[in-house]
This record gives structure tokens, C-alpha cells and sequence, in this order.
């Protein structure tokens, strides 16, 4: 079984990502991680890049992150070409995973654009982490060192939280992190069809 887990940019899908990777018998695959990887290592990815944003997206073979963020966060249009360039391939990548872990009780898909990327067609069951937003501004200005307008350039290009609620099977309420673990607990053991919360 796969399981989506996405939420708004500063939501703790990270955190809640590790929660559920306490348990022995689930994978967790992030898919953030993963493409950050390889965007560096997969020649198909670096040709495509180059193709459509130019020589100077990489420096010594390294995705020239700033370079290419300046130009994706304040043109939807170029977001969604390079979305296209990388998305497939760490599709690919996850696919090969799945295969490798097919001994665990489910999979964790954490990717913080999973219904924009249509990711969730790969999930039989999707969690969404909400945040609210003034949190998830302050996390992400402290986080990333960044200025409250970037963080909302960067919130524009995801879907509105209660589009993503409305669309999973889960919603876990982030602003405790007690109860969250409770909430982790509670959703792994009707998954594993443990039905003990404790």
C-alpha cells in the first residue's frame, strides 16, 4: 500500500514523516530529498534542465539553485517546465523503490506538491499535515532564512490547504507535537489494522 503524506510548504511533513518512520515495517520515501538528488546525478534531468533554462543552471555539474528559484517562483509558466523535466523521474525512481520494500506494511510518499504533480494517482491513501499559515510563514522565513514575501511566492505555486483536505483520507492537525504523535499512532494502526491506539 502506498500512502501520500503532503501539506503546505511549513506544515511538518517532514516531522510527521519521521514519526511514522519509527515503525519497523513501514518505508518512507521523500520525495523532495530524492529530486534534489537527482537533479545532480541524472544525466536526462541535467540535458533537460540546460535545454530549457540555459548553461548557467549549473555550476560544476551542481544545480545552480538560486539561479534557477529566481526564475521558477515568479513564473508559474517555467515552474511547471521544470516540474515536467524532474517529476517523471523521480517517479521512476519511487517505482524502483516500491519494488525494493515490498516486504513492509506500507510505503510513506512525502512530497510537498503531491496532488499538483498528480503524484496522489500512485497513493491508495493520502494524509494531508495542516499548519496554520502564520506558523508556516515563520517556520519557513526561520528555516530557510528567507524574507515573509518569498515564503508566500513560494506558497502560491502549491494548492490551497482545503483543497488538499477535502481530497485525503487523513488530516493530521500539526500545531502539538503530543498530539501529533497520537494522530501518527492512531492512523498507523488502522493501516496495519492494529486496532490499539496505544
Amino acid at each position: 500500500m502506498i500512502v501520500g503524506l503532503t501539506g503546505g510548504i511549513g506544515s511538518g511533513k517532514s516531522t510527521v514523516a519521521k514519526m511514522f518512520a519509527e515503525h519497523n515495517n513501514v518505508a518512507i520515501y521523500i520525495a523532495d530529498k530524492e529530486a534534489k538528488e537527482l537533479v545532480n546525478s541524472s544525466k536526462t534531468i541535467k540535458t533537460k534542465i540546460i535545454d530549457e533554462f540555459g548553461d548557467k543552471s549549473y555550476n560544476k555539474d551542481i544545480l545552480n539553485r538560486e539561479y534557477i528559484s529566481n526564475i521558477v517562483f515568479k513564473n508559474p509558466e517555467k515552474l511547471q517546465k521544470l516540474n515536467k523535466i524532474i517529476h517523471p523521474e523521480v517517479r521512476n525512481h519511487f517505482l524502483n523503490f516500491k519494488k525494493l520494500n515490498v516486504n513492509k506494511s506500507y510505503i510513506v510518499y512525502e512530497a510537498a506538491i503531491l496532488f499538483e504533480a498528480k503524484a496522489d494517482l500512485l497513493c491508495d491513501k493520502i494524509i494531508t499535515v495542516f499548519t496554520d499559515k502564520t506558523t508556516r510563514l515563520k517556520r519557513v522565513m526561520q528555516r530557510d532564512n528567507i524574507s515573509k514575501h518569498e515564503v508566500e511566492n513560494r506558497m502560491q505555486n502549491q494548492w490551497d490547504e482545503s483543497k488538499k483536505i477535502l481530497l485525503s483520507n487523513y488530516v493530521i492537525w500539526n500545531d502539538d507535537l503530543t498530539k501529533t504523535q497520537l494522530q501518527v499512532k492512531k492512523i498507523h494502526n488502522i493501516l496495519t489494522n492494529n486496532r490499539k491506539l496505544v
